[in-house]
């Protein structure tokens, strides 16, 4: 089977990004089938193409995957403005391929959600299957944050949503939440899977060097937020654990902030501002020296703005990293990813918006290393048990077949 692959953030493990698309394109070809991935340059992300642009696109073939790279650099600090610009541009592009490629299935993933849009094509003027993979419910989750208020901007993306989920044969979610918000809208739940980001355990298991920033000492506590500093990920919330911390003259206890974003200036100029020198900034890595930092760390850090809409309607790369390798996670926001903390007992579950009880988590944790070290085991049978990167890839592979039966 030939399958056209639409990722707009693709990356492999070379950048510094999620790589699950990359994944689930490697147990495709694995299992016999040619895979086409189309995507743009997306910052941070690595697609492992040399060769130089020509005519706003490049192709070449990495790990058994053809590649279609379109010279349409994004970055999460770009505005609104220049982010959609690049969506509708990638769009327009990958409509071309989906009208005269030769392929079998189309596959789609968000985000964004105009990441559906060539795979609609595809449907009604191809007559070809189309699977539609949703890692974010839109415009949901930007409507929750306020990031987006033009009713006209918001019915718009209403109605691709919709024209996305009735076009698609079948669908994948990442979490229950968005399993559910795909049924909400009328589509059969037999139509929908759940099949969430799992667990790299070759890359975060493997032999590393452990490392840790030169500021953090061999027996401070080190906890790590690795991801997006963006608005959804609410990290004032970081600054403020620091700050309680230093009330508390726990100098033995660093939080470390691995990423890029949008709002990563300003974060850093607050810390500057309150002499916030328990906090550490650091620039992106790639998976292999990023499994390094998990192994020298202590604590992974799940944390999230207070809307309601990111309880169980997200599936968080960096959570699956923490667990992979063997890191308990602190995390601060209710839902589907705090009740399997406790459930599983791998880590701790704060209440939203309440600096005091996050760092007395983190005492906790500095307090008594032997249950820490015992919750890290705990993740990481969880990791192996549940979000075996290989095993989810092969039910991913099965669901796309099945359409073709």
């Amino acid at each position: 089977m030939k399958v056209l692959y639409f990722h707009q953030h693709f990356s492999t493990p070379k950048g510094s990004t999620g790589i699950r698309s990359y994944e689930m394109a490697r147990r495709l070809v694995a299992r016999g089938h040619q895979v086409t991935m189309v995507c743009g340059s997306y910052g941070g992300g690595e697609t492992g193409i040399a060769v130089p642009f020509v005519n706003g696109m490049r192709r070449g073939e990495v790990d058994g995957i053809d590649i279609i790279e379109y010279d349409l650099a994004y970055s999460n600090s770009d505005g609104f403005f220049k982010r959609s610009m690049t969506f509708v541009k990638f769009a327009l592009r990958s409509i071309g391929v989906a009208l005269t490629a030769r392929y079998d299935l189309a596959f789609a993933t968000t985000t964004p959600l105009t990441a559906g849009i060539p795979g609609i094509f595809a449907r009604w003027f191809r007559g070809k299957p189309f699977v539609f993979e949703v890692r974010d419910l839109w415009p949901e989750l930007p409507r929750a944050m306020g990031v987006i208020r033009n009713p006209l901007v918001l019915g718009a993306m209403s109605v691709l949503e919709w024209v996305s989920y009735r076009s698609a044969h079948r669908l994948v979610g990442l979490s229950p939440g968005i399993v559910d918000g795909i049924a909400r809208l009328g589509v059969p739940r037999e139509r929908i899977a759940l099949i969430p980001n799992g667990c790299d355990l070759d890359i975060f298991a493997g032999e590393v060097e452990p490392w840790r920033p030169w500021q953090v000492k061999s027996d401070d506590l080190l906890a790590v937020f690795a991801g997006t500093h963006g608005v959804a990920n609410g990290l004032d919330a970081l600054l403020d654990v620091a700050a309680e911390l230093k009330q508390r003259d726990r100098s033995d206890i660093k939080l470390m902030l691995i990423g890029q974003g949008k709002l990563k200036p300003a974060l850093q100029d607050r810390a500057i501002r309150e002499n916030l020198d328990n906090i550490v900034f650091h620039d992106p890595v790639n998976k292999a020296r990023l499994s390094g930092l998990m192994a020298g760390a202590d604590v992974g850090l799940q944390t999230l703005a207070n809307i309601s809409a990111f309880y169980y309607g997200t599936s968080p790369n960096k959570f699956f990293d923490y667990i992979a390798a063997g890191l308990p996670v602190l995390n601060n926001y209710p839902g589907w990813l705090a009740g399997m903390i406790r459930d599983n007992q791998c880590g701790f579950a704060v209440e939203a918006e309440n600096p005091q009880a996050f760092a007395d988590a983190l005492e906790q944790a500095a307090n008594d290393r032997a249950v820490l070290k015992v919750m890290g085991l705990r993740a990481r049978e969880l990791a192996e048990r549940e979000f075996n990167r290989e095993q989810l890839g092969d039910r991913f592979v099965d669901w796309l077949e099945g359409v073709k039966q």
